[in-house]
């Protein structure tokens, strides 16, 4: 069994995070509870490092994060936080493997 996880991070402006975190949590609570291909979607800060956040989203393929891609609230992230940001670093795939 498998599942895709997706990685992806972001430098924040420090003054933009609390905005940020607010359009990031969207996306995710709607992922979760909208999309049934996607079983987590973690919105975290490296300790000591305040304006970078990072997003951890488990799916269940590419299939479905594909669909991620085409949703509304994704739409509204992607407008949301161009403005907000320092930096949006490369996005991560994996492959995770269960026993």
């Amino acid at each position: 069994m498998e599942a895709f996880v997706v990685i992806a991070e972001f430098r924040v402006r420090p003054e933009r995070l609390v905005e940020f975190l607010n359009a990031a949590s969207d996306d995710a609570a709607h992922s979760v509870a909208d999309e049934p291909g996607c079983h987590r979607f973690d919105v975290v800060q490296p300790e000591g490092e305040g304006s970078t956040v990072v997003f951890y989203e488990v799916y269940d393929s590419r299939a479905a994060f594909d669909a991620h891609l085409e949703t509304p609230h994704l739409a509204r992230f992607r407008a949301a936080f161009p403005p907000l940001i320092l930096e949006e670093r490369p996005v991560r795939f994996f492959l995770r493997h269960y026993p």
